[in-house]
């Protein structure tokens, strides 16, 4: 597995931002970066792929931190600010393309990525974003794909968006089922946050990826209930460039809609796209 270089700088910026928002002090700071360096040196030399990479270096930073959320009041504020957003842009969410921008737009709320920049007025920023469109717009390729959906979510903040596209899938007849992570990782998803979005009173079902605190899909850890859906559906959903990384090498899998923004040069160059692009663009193995 090739390992951008450019990856072990951004991994390294998360870690330092994992240490200031658990207000880490001066002394340990320097003690656990080299920690971090070290152990992420010895990943990058496996075979293992960037979400598994990323993953294992998290959840050991997080047991040298003594938590086990540092992202917590982040995700609980993106959802505010993801909220304000949705009262402006509500009476505009009107049909499946509109609703997927929206929800690709949402995939901006990621902490931590290096040279990536959240706006502190995010409601004003959304609207901007909505009226430029997708770079890659396959919606109306995916709609008709949509009568079996699993939908693999990726961060808070999102979620409120992701909500309304699951809606309109719900209303218009397609089985749903949801996808979070099993444990806090970064600021994604967990059953906690989808539940308390009231998912799971719209999705047919809400499960988790069954791999603790992992970021993206971990097939070899995934549920036998999550691999039957997988197996089932007429279309994966895949939000966000964890999951994306996690899907791209497989094969056998059902058709895929990638909706995320391409927020790191490595993954912009991959797709073919400009930095930070906004893409709805589907996959049929």
């Amino acid at each position: 597995m090739h390992h951008d270089d450019r990856c072990f700088d951004c991994l390294l910026s998360r870690v330092r931002l994992e240490t200031e928002l658990v207000g880490v002090q001066s002394e340990k700071f320097e003690p656990i970066i080299e920690h971090a360096t070290k152990l992420l040196t010895f990943l990058q030399a496996t075979p293992y792929t960037h979400p598994v990479v990323a993953s294992l270096l998290h959840r050991s930073v997080y047991f040298q931190l003594g938590t086990t959320d540092p992202f917590l009041k982040l995700k609980k504020q993106s959802n505010r600010e993801a909220a304000k957003a949705l009262a402006l842009v509500r009476e505009h969410l009107t049909d499946f393309r509109s609703l997927v921008t929206a929800a690709v737009i949402g995939n901006i709320f990621d902490y931590g990525v290096k040279g990536h920049t959240i706006s502190d007025d995010f409601a004003t920023f959304f609207s901007k974003e909505f009226a430029s469109g997708l770079y890659i717009d396959d919606t109306d390729k995916i709609l008709p794909m949509t009568k079996h959906v699993v939908y693999l979510t990726d961060n808070c903040g999102e979620l409120v968006f992701d909500k309304q596209l699951i809606e309109f899938l719900k209303n218009q007849g397609s089985y749903v089922t949801v996808v979070v992570r099993d444990a806090p990782i970064l600021n994604d998803a967990t059953l906690t946050d989808a539940n308390e979005m009231g998912l799971d009173t719209i999705a047919d079902n809400v499960y988790t990826n069954g791999a603790g605190a992992e970021i993206g899909i971990r097939f070899d850890l995934l549920p036998s209930y999550v691999q039957h859906e997988l197996d089932s559906c007429t279309l994966i959903i895949s939000k966000g460039m964890a999951n994306y990384e996690s899907l791209r090498e497989e094969t056998g899998l059902p058709p895929i809609a990638y909706l995320l923004a391409a927020k790191c040069e490595p993954i912009a160059e991959e797709l073919g796209v400009p930095r930070g692009a906004k893409l709805a663009a589907l996959r049929i193995s």
